[in-house]
């Protein structure tokens, strides 16, 4: 069975006017629910996660103060959220959603969280609307409590995951592929282990080809254990924030290509939405709803 992490959590309330649309943490599961996609079945609410796995990843000093409240007001502007408590309750529960997607990926072949994909965040600091990175927890927790060998981070998301390649420079147990756009946030970029940096208006054809040649020689040359997939819909055209081309059927293709390619290779794989920030909600909610809709059909 596909198990999604969930909670009423994840759609926190933000300032009038704030441009991360939060309104996608229930619009998503609302449409897999109603359209049958998705049961009540299939989703499972986390808890805050262990402290054991943030400080795994992250400085227990920047832990205790985001906990506290305490970071800086430069600090607070970078993540682009208003820090509160609620605000940290809800990353914790992420963390933890994202953890428990990868142990039902063990079991199913497939988890996936509504939320997290959080590839901005750094040891010592957040940015880029992610204060704790829940790509790096959870592959540091698979790797430490489930004997995971060899973890690939495919990440997708139209920005390239600076904070996820920082926290793993040197680590040879988890390969970091970041495809993204070149000419976007952040400005500097940190080194993955494989970067492949995209011209802006990139279209279907052009993104799907470059994909489709390095899945199939990575899983060759890195043979994973286990895939964790950052699946942005930033890469759609209509994206205020993305300057790529991809169409809602390019963005569908694209993930077709990697959950086939897991499914193929019989490789677990985590799905963390990531960002998507087209005008139109109902894009963005179509875009992250294939996602789902193909995880049933090629696992299930």
């Amino acid at each position: 069975m596909l198990k999604v992490a969930w909670s009423s959590l994840y759609a926190h309330p933000l300032p009038k006017g704030h441009r991360f649309p939060m309104e996608k943490y229930e619009l998503v599961p609302e449409q897999l629910l109603y359209e049958g996609t998705l049961s009540a079945a299939n989703f499972f609410e986390p808890e805050k996660a262990d402290e054991q796995w943030i400080t795994a990843v992250h400085d227990p000093a920047y832990v205790d103060r985001l906990k506290n409240q305490d970071l800086s007001r430069a600090e607070i502007r970078r993540t682009g959220f208003p820090l509160s408590q609620a605000l940290v309750d809800r990353e914790l529960h992420i963390m933890q959603g994202s953890v428990m997607a990868a142990r039902y990926a063990l079991e199913f072949g497939i988890g996936m969280n509504i939320a997290g994909g959080t590839h901005h965040a750094f040891a010592d600091k957040g940015e880029g609307f992610c204060l704790l990175n829940d790509i790096a927890i959870a592959a540091n927790y698979l790797i430490a409590a489930q004997g995971i060998e060899k973890v690939l981070v495919v990440d997708l998301d139209v920005h390239q995951g600076n904070g996820t390649a920082a926290l793993f420079a040197g680590r040879p147990e988890v390969f970091t592929f970041s495809m993204h756009g070149a000419h976007n946030y952040p400005l500097h970029k940190e080194t993955s282990d494989l970067d492949i940096a995209l011209q802006d208006r990139t279209d279907d054809a052009t993104y799907l080809e470059l994909l489709a040649d390095q899945l199939p020689r990575l899983m060759d040359a890195e043979a994973p254990d286990f895939i964790i997939y950052q699946c942005g819909v930033d890469v759609l055209a209509s994206d205020k924030l993305g300057r790529l081309g991809l169409s809602l059927a390019g963005c569908k293709e694209r993930d077709r290509l990697v959950l086939q390619s897991a499914r193929t290779n019989d490789v677990p794989i985590m799905c963390c939405m990531g960002g998507g920030y087209s005008e139109s909600l109902r894009d963005i909610i179509e875009a992250h709803a294939n996602t789902y809709r193909l995880a049933q059909e090629i696992f299930f």
